[in-house]
């Protein structure tokens, strides 16, 4: 790569081209919000598109290629920038239409549907176990001998890369720097693949029976019968009953993570007229061409048309190491220029097919998602959104191809705004499918809840990469228990308050509160004008809870009736942190309904009935022990079960005071027992420590 080709293009604020950087923050008037947008990576003013007093804004986001089932990598997508949609719509007021895609056409899914399909009638035929064993690791050992060249590749880019450091030593910590830190990421990623086959072959050496074959290498089995068989699979409906299943999986999976659903959901599928369109308009315009029945972007034309060529990631531009999973076909004879790529793909035997004006044949990944956004969007488009792997090649190839169609407008810049999400990583490597390190979100939420997963990215900044590890899911907990602990406390001081008659003349301590409310809000509003700083605000939140509790204490050792906590204080600070929650998705209410929805109390019929029957089941104990004059302690014992057994199946914590008196709050049934447990365990352990240590002096 040449220095000379290393270019970040953006246009201001004011719609002159800047190349190199932006000078617009030192334009930016004072309360601008600013974004991080990855066309510059820096943080630069929003201004949408239709002018600086504009609210409407065009919003698209790379949806899910539906091949596989979703795990947590795609949640922190798809629930980050739902939390970004969610504070522009909420607390700046913008009118969003947002657009999300579902590619229901692609080289994965063409490959894992064939695959399943292939592997499922390969069990179905008569194979003895040691024929089985045979193909199996005849299979293995193929992937083994691919994935040692992949690995030997990517070595070998990294030793041209750091020539061309020593060559161009000013850009050492530039971006050439950049390209080699990626290169030296992706032999990580691929010396992990060559490792886990290097683990099934140790392990299918262990195998004997048919079912322990397939646990160890069902994927690499399926892989060489594809390779052997898949051009005999032709009917089109093994791909879309593929695609259909994990589209409805997915779906349900942003339903449990209280995802808001996008105002257009647009499918490959559907589209198909319109791409072939958008494909012809670029050949006519002269920056693609036929070859073979297929269609390429034509990058060198592209470049002396006057365009760029990479913005988002300059320095992946033609090698094929970095770019995203899944782009397949990055080298072929059919295309003039190694960065050339695919807009319309001709049939192959074994793929679904389209018409169209270069014979049958599939889009290309990239002029998907920008023939979609095109149709809905149009040439000027404030938003677009997806995860940090699709910058190159995708983004950047979907940047490219909108502007060879508008080219006879002018148009060099289609996207205002880029904006990537950081990885989630998980062992020091990106989650991902093809590395075999994922969580399913179904898995996920088997041990935590929608709530709790949406604290652990609001906690953590968007753009950035984030550790899915013991200590993010430590953090998370901790604040969902001040969050808890702080909305029981406040309904617990105004619970059968008079708010009228216990109203009274605030003193240095209501001043003290109220000051540091207004300055919260304030430091709110600043850090989400500082690229949505949701972490921040999180820990500004924390703060004014501190204080919050530290009055209610101060409250209660005072004892005092002619200063007790003013309610109406009390709930304009709890209202106001519902509000932030609320704004972030992390509560269900309304934001003027203090607390989480699922501790608020919900007296529907259900949990109403719950109640009486436990109160009526109580009552009919302690009227029987009084009828047969029992010993008092069996009515303490009855207390204690209501307390610990009743009322918590109803999410009920009965907490005794030293003063007799005991109070309620309401949470997570499941939250109270796992404690119970947890205080049985331990007092267990000392009993059993206190009784060994017995023993041991008596020897």
């Amino acid at each position: 790569m040449s220095k000379a080709s290393i270019v970040r293009e953006w246009t201001r604020t004011d719609g002159s081209k800047c190349v190199g950087g932006s000078d617009d923050n030192a334009k930016a008037p004072p309360g601008s919000l600013m974004l991080y947008n990855s066309l510059l990576d820096e943080k630069v003013p929003f201004v949408p598109a239709s002018g600086p007093g504009s609210k409407s804004l065009s919003w698209y986001t790379c949806g899910p290629t539906v091949y596989d089932v979703s795990h947590m990598g795609h949640a922190r997508n798809y629930v980050t920038f739902d939390i970004i949609r969610r504070v522009l719509e909420d607390y700046f007021g913008y009118n969003i239409l947002y657009v999300m895609n579902v590619t229901d056409v692609d080289d994965k899914i063409i490959l894992r549907a064939r695959r399943n399909y292939l592997l499922a009638k390969y069990k179905e035929g008569k194979h003895t176990d040691a024929e089985v064993k045979d193909f199996a690791e005849k299979a293995v050992q193929n992937s083994f001998a691919k994935q040692r060249a992949k690995l030997a590749e990517a070595e070998a880019l990294v030793v041209t890369a750091m020539e061309e450091q020593e060559a161009y030593a000013a850009d050492k910590k530039g971006v050439l720097q950049r390209q080699l830190n990626e290169l030296e990421g992706a032999i990580k990623n691929e010396a992990h693949k060559l490792s886990q086959i290097q683990t099934a072959l140790r392990a299918l050496g262990q195998a004997g029976d048919s079912a322990t074959i397939y646990a160890v290498a069902s994927d690499f089995v399926a892989e060489e019968l594809d390779r052997e068989q898949g051009k005999s699979v032709t009917d089109s409906s093994i791909f879309r009953a593929h695609a259909a299943k994990y589209e409805a999986e997915f779906t349900q999976d942003m339903d449990s993570l209280g995802v808001r659903r996008p105002d257009v959901l647009t499918r490959v599928s559907e589209y198909m007229d319109e791409i072939v369109d958008y494909v012809k308009k670029i050949v006519d315009n002269g920056i693609a061409y036929e070859s073979n029945g297929s269609v390429y972007f034509d990058t060198t034309n592209f470049r002396a048309c006057g365009h760029t060529y990479g913005k988002l990631k300059p320095w992946a531009v033609g090698y094929s190491a970095l770019a995203a999973e899944g782009d397949s076909n990055f080298e072929t004879s059919e295309k003039r220029s190694n960065t050339d790529f695919a807009l319309w793909k001709a049939s192959k035997p074994g793929e679904p097919f389209w018409e169209s004006p270069w014979g049958q044949g599939r889009p290309g990944w990239h002029i998907e998602c920008s023939a979609m956004a095109s149709t809905l969007i149009g040439s000027r488009m404030d938003i677009h959104t997806g995860g940090d792997d699709l910058r190159f090649p995708h983004h950047d190839n979907e940047l490219a191809q909108a502007e060879a169609l508008y080219h006879n407008e002018g148009c060099h810049q289609w996207v205002k705004y880029f904006l990537h999400s950081g990885h989630l990583e998980i062992e020091g490597l990106k989650m991902s499918k093809s590395l075999k390190n994922f969580i399913t979100i179904r898995e996920a939420l088997k041990s935590f809840s929608a709530r709790q997963l949406r604290l652990l990215f609001v906690l953590q900044s968007w753009n950035k990469s984030m550790v899915y590890g013991e200590a993010s899911r430590a953090e998370m907990k901790a604040r969902e228990a001040q969050l808890k602990n702080f909305f029981q406390n406040i309904e617990v001081a105004v619970r059968g308050v008079d708010e009228i008659t216990s109203c009274a003349k605030w003193q240095a301590e209501e001043r003290d509160l109220s000051q540091n409310l207004q300055a919260v809000q304030n430091q709110v509003h600043e850090h989400l004008l500082d690229n949505l700083n949701t972490a921040a605000v999180m820990d500004t939140l924390s703060e004014l809870i501190k204080s919050t509790n530290i009055y209610l204490s101060k409250k209660r050792e005072s004892a005092s009736a002619a200063a007790p906590a003013q309610p109406f204080l009390l709930r304009k600070v709890s209202t106001y942190v519902t509000r932030m929650l609320s704004m972030f998705g992390i509560v269900d209410a309304s934001w003027d309904k203090p607390g989480f929805a699922d501790a608020a109390g919900g007296a529907g019929d259900a949990k109403g009935a719950g109640y009486l029957d436990a109160f009526a089941a109580f009552r009919d104990e302690v009227r029987s022990l009084a009828r047969t004059q029992a010993d008092p302690k069996e009515t303490m014992t009855a207390c204690d079960r209501v307390r610990d057994v009743a009322l918590v199946e109803l999410g009920v914590r009965l907490e005794d005071r030293p003063d007799g008196k005991a109070i309620w709050k309401l949470d997570d049934p499941a939250v109270i027992n796992a404690e119970q447990q947890e205080r049985a365990k331990t007092a267990s352990e000392a009993r059993s420590f206190i009784h060994g240590g017995v023993q041991s002096t008596e020897y």
